[in-house]
């Protein structure tokens, strides 16, 4: 039968479609692993450990700490501008909330070597997935082990690559971004294009990719929360699911 990755995306707040989308699918197939980049991660780390759909539903009803950032002057380049203090606090709690019980790995960027590192399983720490989420030059970049890593869809916001290098022999993936927002859009292909990682377009493999049918928002809504806006984002990743979950089922 193969090996079925279903794979997230970044796109910080824009999350919640991811949430919404696996509402849906969950009811028509289990992953074998799990990858996911930047806002991908926190929901990947989730649902690999178990987190029901419901649940992952509620979370992202109720991120208060993201409403509202305590915004400062950053004493370096690698400070960031929001006081991450907070967000940090909730992915800790997250990663201790959730174990994983089938393999995931989560894309975190080496910003010396511009190049995508994947991390799996159990060498995952809660800064592996604040490095993951750690969007340049708005939130701290993560120091591990000597070496500054920066947010996982930095150099590509949905990683099919790092499926493909865990063994998926099939790709589901919910892409939450498929367009950058016109304010960083330059600067982020100025950075992809000093870097060196090709990584291998898994063309000639299975896959399905869920994107959101209407434009979500710009970059203010992708770094701020609103349940508003969260609420909407879920029911559209449902209506997307319902549309073509029909096609799922056929690469089994």
């Amino acid at each position: 039968m193969g090996r079925t990755a279903l794979v997230f995306s970044a796109g910080g707040m824009f999350g919640a479609y991811q949430a919404g989308v696996w509402e849906v699918l969950s009811n028509t197939f289990m992953p074998d692993l799990v990858v996911g980049a930047s806002i991908g991660a926190l929901n990947g780390w989730a649902i690999a450990g178990g987190c029901p759909p419901e649940e992952l539903r509620d979370l992202w009803l109720d991120v208060p700490e993201a409403a509202a950032y305590r915004w400062r002057v950053p004493r370096d380049p690698w400070g960031g501008m929001i006081d991450a203090k907070a967000l940090e606090s909730r992915i800790r709690n997250l990663h201790s909330r959730f174990r994983p019980r089938i393999p995931i790995g989560i894309v975190i960027t080496d910003l010396l070597r511009l190049r995508p590192i994947l991390v799996q399983n159990t060498d995952i720490s809660w800064e592996h997935l604040a490095a993951s989420c750690a969007v340049l030059g708005v939130l701290p970049q993560v120091r591990l082990n000597g070496r500054m890593f920066s947010d996982g869809g930095l150099l590509g916001a949905l990683p099919l690559w790092a499926a493909v290098e865990m063994g998926a022999d099939r790709i589901i993936a919910i892409n939450a971004m498929p367009r950058m927002p016109a304010t960083v859009r330059t600067a982020i292909f100025a950075l992809r294009s000093l870097s060196r990682h090709r990584p291998p377009d898994p063309v000639n493999m299975e896959k399905v990719v869920i994107s959101a049918s209407t434009r979500l928002g710009g970059l203010r809504d992708a770094l701020f929360w609103k349940r508003d806006n969260a609420d909407r984002w879920l029911n559209l990743g449902r209506r997307d699911a319902a549309r073509l979950k029909h096609s799922i089922p056929s690469m089994f």
